[in-house]
């Protein structure tokens, strides 16, 4: 089982220098990928800018992100990533989510949390076949288009999506359609009974999710958290106090947690922006990147 680590960026590296900085720390002390997450009024950089200046900027680091689906128009999303795949010469790790129901990110989606599900329904199929290089006729919800054959088509063939989330109907979607599994905010015990469920699934479905395809994102405090900041990850997520680890040896053991019920594949994420990229993964590296393998 190779164990990977990426780090999660947060709002410090919406500029230029710090992205730089970002990305030219995770080059050098060895972590697996650079990830920037999707939350439109939030702010974060656009993770296809991002992701492609990143690309520029580096020839070795995988990219990652967690990125809307809903809301989307499915052929300008094919698109985007397809190119964003050739850009970084098959480096993209693309991770799809219905994204957060809290205001004001819920009304800026546009698609009620209730219909998110479907969508994804709807448009992971299609995005597999403009990216297989299909000629694709669509009506629906997540596009109007006749006889489109996507070009450029993405390096990458198959360009896997792993899905996240943890509702049961979000275990059996992702069972039923994705690559693999990238929750958050579970513990390893909840992770290793949806693992269970999500297989299930797949198995139901005619297919199987490599057992190198099971990750968790997790996101981290350094230190303990002002409350002010508490009270607004509580009021957001009522579990995330519970679930975010508050030092870095909190955060190993947790990880530690994570690979012996056979996950292999982390996005660790500072819930705080942290001052200095370089210092701060520096020090991650100390705690954890010996896990690696």
């Amino acid at each position: 089982m190779k164990i990977r680590i990426g780090v999660g960026s947060a709002g410090a590296s919406s500029t230029p220098d710090a992205l730089a900085e970002l990305v030219t720390g995770l080059d050098d002390l060895g972590f697996d990928s650079l990830w920037l997450s999707e939350v439109l009024t939030a702010p974060v950089l656009d993770p296809v800018v991002g992701l492609s200046w990143a690309a520029a900027s580096n020839p070795r680091l995988k990219l990652g992100t967690t990125m809307l689906l809903p809301g989307r128009h499915v052929l300008r999303l094919a698109k985007q990533l397809a190119s964003l795949d050739v850009l970084c010469k098959g480096r993209l790790l693309v991770t799809l989510v219905p994204g957060l129901t809290y205001a004001p990110e819920r009304d800026a989606i546009g698609v009620d949390p209730k219909r998110r599900g479907a969508f994804i329904d709807e448009a992971l199929p299609l995005l597999r076949r403009l990216w297989a290089g299909e000629t694709v006729s669509h009506e629906g919800t997540a596009g109007s288009f006749r006889d489109v054959k996507l070009s450029p088509l993405p390096v990458q063939q198959p360009l896997e999506v792993w899905l996240g989330g943890t509702a049961p109907a979000a275990l059996e979607r992702c069972g039923r359609l994705s690559d693999g599994w990238l929750p958050s905010l579970c513990t390893p015990e909840e992770a290793a009974a949806g693992r269970v469920v999500i297989e299930e699934a797949a198995a139901r479905a005619g297919r199987s999710i490599s057992s190198e395809h099971f990750g968790v994102s997790i996101g981290y405090a350094g230190a303990p958290l002002d409350p002010a900041t508490a009270r607004m990850m509580a009021a957001r997520r009522p579990r995330a106090l519970e679930l975010t680890p508050v030092g870095l040896p909190a955060l190993r053991k947790l990880i530690e947690r994570f690979i012996a019920v056979g996950f292999s594949k982390f996005v660790v994420r500072p819930v705080v922006a942290p001052a200095s990229w370089r210092a701060e993964l520096e020090s991650l590296s100390a705690a954890v990147g010996d896990l690696q393998t």
